[in-house]
Order: C-alpha cells, then sequence, then structure tokens
C-alpha cells in the first residue's frame, strides 16, 4: 500500500520524497535476538570459599601449614561466580571422587543485571 506522497511541485523547494512500499509482517527485522550466535562462547566458573585481606609482611611469612581466616562461617554456602560475576551460591558435594556444587539459591536475572550497573 502506497501514500501519497508531495510531488515536486508541492514541496517546498522543489524537492520530493521516494515512494515506499509498507513492509509486510514476514519482512520485518527480527526484534529477538539470535542465542544460537553466543551459546558456545565459554565462560569461567569458579565457586569462592571466602576472603580475606592480608599484609604483603604476613604473606611473606606464611609456610606449609599456614592456616589463613577467611571473612565465612563454616557450613555457609559457597559463591559461584561466572566471570567473575556472582550468579548462585551452593554447597559442595563430591560427585565421582571429584568435587562439584549443588546450587542452593540461583540469583535472578534482574538482580545479575542490577550488579552489573
Amino acid at each position: 500500500m502506497e501514500e501519497q506522497l508531495e510531488t515536486e511541485s508541492d514541496a517546498p523547494g522543489g524537492v520530493s520524497a521516494a515512494p515506499l512500499d509498507e513492509l509486510d509482517d514476514d519482512e520485518r527485522p527480527n526484534t529477538n535476538p539470535e542465542l544460537d550466535v553466543i551459546l558456545d562462547i565459554p565462560v569461567s566458573i569458579s565457586m569462592e570459599v571466602g576472603r580475606t585481606s592480608i599484609t604483603i609482611r604476613n604473606l611473606l611469612q606464611l609456610n606449609q601449614g599456614s592456616v589463613i581466616e577467611l571473612d565465612r562461617l563454616a557450613g555457609e554456602p559457597l559463591d559461584v561466580l561466572v566471570n567473575g560475576t556472582l550468579i548462585a551460591h551452593g554447597e559442595v558435594v563430591v560427585v565421582n571422587e571429584k568435587f562439584g556444587i549443588r546450587m542452593t539459591d540461583v540469583i535472578s536475572p534482574a538482580e545479575r543485571i542490577k550488579k552489573l550497573r
């Protein structure tokens, strides 16, 4: 369907508009991104037991058998990080003699986006 457009004689300055056809629904650009493009991108997943800060003097004094106190209590859930961003909390499990993590609380996508800002 074409709309009635101004002609050279109707438009100011002798400029005319080009006729445009309306787009059919199947010709409209895709507004949903294709996730297939990003599904094979590798990410790094890590589990964090806890953190602490120490001075370089104390760091240099560490040796085999030294104990470093962390900011977490025993039994507290671990942080699950993807590329350094917190996405969940979980607990350590052993599966086929390897460590794993059972997700106990997954952070909602909306909360993750808030933390990025």
